[in-house]
């Protein structure tokens, strides 16, 4: 079998991974991407299920490296759908001639680091070995769906759709359908299925803060404003908390009369989910100005919704911000309509699946399809459904069953020549990912550039580098509201226990981190030689 010999091998083809192939062409280095999609667009290729958008601002949910292409490139709705997100990243692809240098259809299976050349060596189901010095992951941090316990699911005799990996083939209308999930999918999912499902039965666990998107086509010279001062906004955004150009109104809403913090709250309602966490500057820390803003968001629900009850399980407990704010275009008008219906398991558990029904506790739910949006491994899933085996046999799975860690959010001590792009312990999922990739993928291409020009061949994070860091990270969360929340934000232990996984530090903050450890040498590394 032949083995291809390459610098780099970058594994995914979505945001970060198109972008980390065009930073090693810029470095002269010789690299691959391997994509399991059958084109580019990674989540965005995925993730076709109805009603798919995002909920960051496309204009601000784009690349910033390339002030040609942020000119050139015309979006059409202030909050982009799948497929022109899916759109914009081809064209980035065929722009850069990225396509030839891409293998499609294929998973990375295996990799292996072998200690003697100091080099990892991989391999794909198509049955490719790769024989490389750097393995880039950029699988995402939101890649790999996470399943939920639904007793004899395989007796299910019809359709069953994730919203992760949607076949858009499918014809759902007039049928009676049984969704689980209202996280950020699930609520876009069943606003659109509302329009033409039969009976939408939503099975819900844990009810979001869910604000208008007010989503609208862009105004003429509205983008063309916008892009004169691009180049500002930019910069803005990776030196802020979040990755966005306008950072959190000053002021503490507990401080502000009765009047004054509802009027700014009202305005922020209909500025989408940012709009709200940017609202004042202490919500996310203080949990009496928190309450003030939950309470609000919560009687916003309570009026969306005409039944009673319903609103009442719709109605979050945990602080305003600290499980992933939703954007929502008619979730609430939907589950108004005769044909939708809501189940909460907690109040109401799942019993059985059996070949055309959902039975719980207290009744039974025809259906002719099941949709499922219950969200995923998140940060790590992706990494750990490889057979990754770093120094001395260690296997990626088995160093996190004690809870997700990487130094810095990049790279995991006794993995060497490594690197995640937004791992767990970066700002990755509480932040405008696009700016974190950006400043990740720019990162890594430096590092590599400089390795090569000091003569070094390994780079490898020191372990007590990388667990003062986590400590850090945790540390940091400790002192907001986030850990209040049960949430993905946090990695599980084998023992039951809990590690929070995004920095919540801030994004300018930790940019200026990791171009400190950069400038000193990549301190809390260790730089060698094969043996």
């Amino acid at each position: 079998m032949m083995v291809r010999k390459l610098d780099a091998l970058v594994v995914g083809a979505g945001f970060a991974g198109l972008y980390m192939l065009i930073k090693l062409r810029e470095e002269g280095f010789s690299a691959q991407g391997v994509e399991a999609g059958s084109g580019v667009g990674g989540t965005w290729y995925w993730n076709r299920y109805p009603g798919a958008r995002c909920d960051i601002p496309s204009m601000e949910y784009s690349y910033s490296f390339d002030p040609e292409l942020e000119q050139e490139w015309e979006w059409t709705e202030r909050y982009a759908a799948q497929g022109e997100i899916l759109s914009y990243l081809d064209h980035v692809a065929e722009r850069y001639d990225l396509k030839r240098d891409i293998a499609f259809d294929t998973k990375v299976t295996s990799a292996h680091w072998d200690e003697a050349m100091g080099r990892w060596l991989v391999e794909t189901d198509k049955g490719e070995s790769f024989d490389v010095q750097f393995l880039i992951l950029a699988t995402g941090a939101l890649s790999e769906p996470k399943l939920p316990d639904l007793p004899n699911l395989d007796a299910f005799e019809g359709q069953v759709l994730f919203t992760a990996k949607w076949d858009d083939s499918a014809d759902l209308a007039g049928k009676a359908i049984c969704h689980f999930g209202t996280g950020s999918s699930g609520i876009q999912a069943v606003a659109a299925m509302s329009e033409y499902a039969g009976q939408l039965t939503v099975f819900q666990r844990t009810p979001s803060y869910a604000v208008p998107a007010n989503n609208r086509p862009l105004l003429p010279g509205e983008q063309e404003e916008q892009k004169a001062r691009y180049r500002e906004m930019r910069e803005a955004a990776k030196h802020s908390p979040l990755g966005f150009a306008a950072p959190p109104r000053p002021g503490k809403a507990k401080e502000f009369a009765p009047a004054d913090r509802h009027k700014r709250l009202e305005e922020a309602w209909n500025a989408g989910t940012t709009g709200l966490l940017n609202a004042f500057e202490d919500l996310l820390f203080d949990e009496t100005s928190n309450e003030f803003a939950a309470i609000f968001a919560r009687d916003k629900i309570a009026a969306s919704v005409d039944d009673k009850e319903m609103a009442r399980k719709l109605t979050p407990d945990y602080p305003l911000g600290s499980r992933r704010m939703c954007a929502e275009i008619g979730f609430y008008d939907a589950l108004n309509k005769p044909n939708v219906a809501l189940v909460d398991v907690r109040e109401e558990p799942v019993v059985e699946i059996t070949a055309n029904e959902v039975v719980t506790e207290k009744g039974r739910y025809p259906a002719d399809a099941i949709t499922i949006a219950t969200g995923f491994d998140a940060c790590t899933g992706a990494i750990k459904a490889i057979d990754l085996v770093g120094r001395d046999g260690q296997r990626i799975g088995e160093e996190w069953a004690d809870g997700p860690r990487a130094y810095l959010g990049l790279t995991v001590s006794g993995f060497p020549n490594m690197f995640a792009i937004t791992g767990p312990g970066s700002p990755s999922v509480l932040s405008n990912v696009v700016v974190s990739i950006e400043q990740h993928v720019e990162w890594v291409a430096r590092c590599l550039a400089d390795l090569r020009t000091s003569g070094k061949a390994v780079i490898e994070a020191d372990a007590e580098a990388e667990q003062a860091w986590m400590r850090h990270v945790d540390e940091v969360a400790q002192a907001t509201l986030f850990p209040r929340a049960d949430s993905w934000y946090k990695g599980r232990t084998r023992d039951g226990g809990e590690v929070f996984m995004p920095y919540v530090g801030g994004v300018g903050a930790y940019r200026a981190k990791c171009d400190e450890v950069a400038a000193k040498g990549y301190q809390g590394f260790s730089l060698g030689e094969a043996s």
